[in-house]
């Protein structure tokens, strides 16, 4: 008996599965240059840091955890409808970001990964930081011409 959130009471209403040959972006986060950047991320560090030895496998865990927070709150916060809400999420997800970017920093300090392997990934979390930093502005500015007309719209009332 499968239970989850994929059960259906009423067969007739599910959508059709799409095939094999088929992608759809059904999200607006899909369909965002830094999310699949993020995604992109996610899987080097897990291929990558999946084999660092037992002593060190804090680092390891710590990163994957940073590195999927980074996805899922630019996730979230596509799916929010204000600005500010939306700038939230892509702040936090720039903090995970900075984060990944201290957990490579100090992988490399106690050489445990190798130049090659920290320049990827640093050279990955420097793209995604930029694309959140103006992906935050532009939420941030939007949020202020959408203040301004309310207040432009409350003067008119009382003229």
């Amino acid at each position: 008996m499968m239970i989850g959130i994929l059960h259906n009471d009423h067969p007739e209403t599910a959508p059709e599965p799409a095939s094999a040959s088929e992608v759809f972006l059904l999200f607006d986060h899909e369909k965002m240059d830094v999310y699949q950047l993020g995604v992109d991320f996610v899987s080097q560090a897990n291929e990558k840091f999946e084999k660092l030895s037992r002593g060190r496998r804090y680092l390891a865990d710590q990163l994957q955890r940073a590195a999927l927070s980074i996805v899922l709150n630019i996730a979230e916060g596509a799916g929010k409808f204000g600005p500010k809400d939306k700038a939230s999420f892509y702040t936090i997800a720039r903090g995970s970001t900075t984060e990944c970017a201290a957990i490579l920093d100090i992988c490399k300090r106690l050489e445990i990964i190798e130049q090659e392997t920290f320049a990827r990934n640093k050279n990955y979390l420097n793209r995604i930081a930029q694309m959140l930093t103006k992906l935050i502005k532009s939420q941030q500015e939007n949020r202020s011409r959408v203040r301004a007309r309310t207040r432009a719209r409350n003067y008119k009332k009382y003229e």
